[in-house]
């Protein structure tokens, strides 16, 4: 037991990095756009060209672990992600560092699918399945933390230049740990039905249109929507129609395909891509939404914005550390609980939220949101994976991250636009509170979704301990 949880550390590695990238740019944009001379588009591309790499190629990775082996996959992603971390602390111009941001981006993508699907593997039995997901929850609150705290940590020192650096270097020693414990204590596995057959015309169209699909919705976050992204988007939805299609006739023909559909037959997957989509539409916008609001609604600093959101942080982790106990004893009804405590808070802040509400009321607020949030995510992967066959861990993996990361993005553009819209060209403070109430009311409106997702899963999938 002790040996299977010391693997899970190390795989949980990559999982940190993965998600601690996402946001540790994030801080250092004001200080990276000064030294390296960039210009606003150029900034903004820093921090989708992470995010788009890593969704496009999530599937593929996922595939690519099925295949070849996971561990080995596992291990080039991280080779992949220290090296391209590198290039970005070295990065003498911008558009060096917004190709490196790729290359870890997609490297990430590697790395991801990996950790859900070992963990699969390495937790067979339902109890001990749900612990390792309350340690991949845990990960993933952690990862959110550091990236913003470490962000803006090695962004203020003062002791050496560009500083900024620092927030790309510092994965380089983790890295290596990761690649020194992962060749000496984790096994292979991999499907080996598939061994030596790879789509490699079915990897550029997916991604591709993968690809399509994040850059239009990136370019519409930062610049409104517009011909060009809706063009865009229109183009990405048909390439990817034409991808399932080719998947279909391929699987008929016996040839090597990318994407196995019949992950689609399973009634538990099915419901979790619903929930963990919806999921993250609500997380990712009420963060987004959030910090505008604070900051130009309430005028609250950003010193204390990111104060008070670090109590959402402890939530979540506190969570994440006892959901695993809570979910063996109640089942469904615990998750249940988790989401009635978010849409209750979401209610507390349309009432309570305003320019003269009391700090400590914001930070708890905030503190009882994260206490859900770590309730309901590490159990919305073990939702979507648990009676999956072993041959289709990976696919599944890397289809489940896609769903997840692109909910992410869908969810900050078209419920921003909303706020936006509800806000007004001269927002006074009323415009703001009605249009984060409007927000909020959608966000309350998906986790509904969510919730009724989580009710049609067969009892089976999470059983409560008798």
């Amino acid at each position: 037991m002790k040996d299977k949880y010391l693997k899970l550390m190390v795989i949980l590695s990559g999982q940190l990095l993965t998600i601690m990238d996402i946001f540790i740019i994030n801080v250092s944009i004001p200080s990276i756009q000064r030294d390296l001379h960039a210009s606003n588009g150029e900034m903004q591309l820093m921090i989708a060209s992470y995010l788009i790499g890593f969704a496009s190629f999530l599937i593929t990775g996922g595939r690519l672990g099925d295949l070849f082996g996971r561990k080995r996959i596992f291990m080039t992603g991280l080779a992949f992600f220290m090296l391209s971390s590198i290039a970005c602390g070295l990065s003498s111009d911008a558009v060096l560092l917004v190709v490196s941001r790729f290359i870890q981006g997609v490297s990430a993508a590697l790395m991801s699918p990996q950790v859900l699907s070992m963990i699969q593997i390495l937790f067979s039995g339902h109890e001990e399945r749900t612990r390792a997901m309350g340690w991949y929850g845990i990960t993933i609150g952690a990862g959110t933390v550091l990236g913003q705290f470490l962000g803006g940590y090695f962004s203020s020192i003062t002791l050496i230049q560009e500083s900024w650096r620092l927030i790309f270097l510092i994965n380089i020693p983790v890295c290596m740990l990761a690649l020194f414990f992962s060749q000496k204590i984790l096994n292979e596995s991999k499907t080996l039905a598939g061994k030596n057959t790879f789509d490699f015309f079915g990897v550029m169209i997916l991604a591709a249109g993968l690809f399509c699909f994040t850059y239009s919705l990136t370019i519409s976050e930062h610049h409104g929507i517009q011909v060009k992204s809706i063009v865009i988007t229109m183009v990405s939805i048909l390439i990817l129609i034409y991808f399932i299609k080719n998947q279909k006739i391929r699987i008929k023909q016996g040839k090597p395909y990318l994407m196995d559909l019949s992950l689609f037959s399973y009634k538990n997957f099915n419901l979790g891509i619903l929930a963990v989509s919806f999921f993250f539409i609500m997380l990712d916008s009420y963060f987004y939404i959030l910090s505008l609001f604070f900051q130009d609604g309430l005028r609250i600093g950003s010193m204390a914005a990111g104060e008070i959101i670090v109590f959402q942080g402890l939530g979540f982790i506190l969570a994440s550390l006892f959901s695993a106990k809570l979910i063996l004893c109640y089942g469904k009804n615990f998750l249940v609980a988790g989401l009635a405590l978010i849409i209750a808070v979401l209610l507390l802040q349309i009432l309570l939220f305003d320019s003269e509400t009391p700090f400590f009321i914001l930070c708890l607020l905030l503190f009882f949101h994260g206490l859900g949030v770590g309730s309901i995510i590490p159990s919305l992967a073990n939702l979507a994976l648990s009676g999956l066959p072993q041959a289709l861990a990976g696919n599944a993996s890397g289809v489940y991250n896609t769903f997840q990361q692109a909910a992410a993005v869908v969810g900050i553009i078209v419920v921003g636009s909303i706020f936006y819209y509800f806000l007004g060209t001269k927002p006074s403070p009323q415009h703001y509170h009605s249009a984060f109430s409007i927000a909020l009311g959608i966000n309350i409106i998906c986790l509904f979704i969510v919730l009724l997702s989580i009710l049609k899963v067969p009892e089976h999938i999470l059983p409560k301990r008798r």
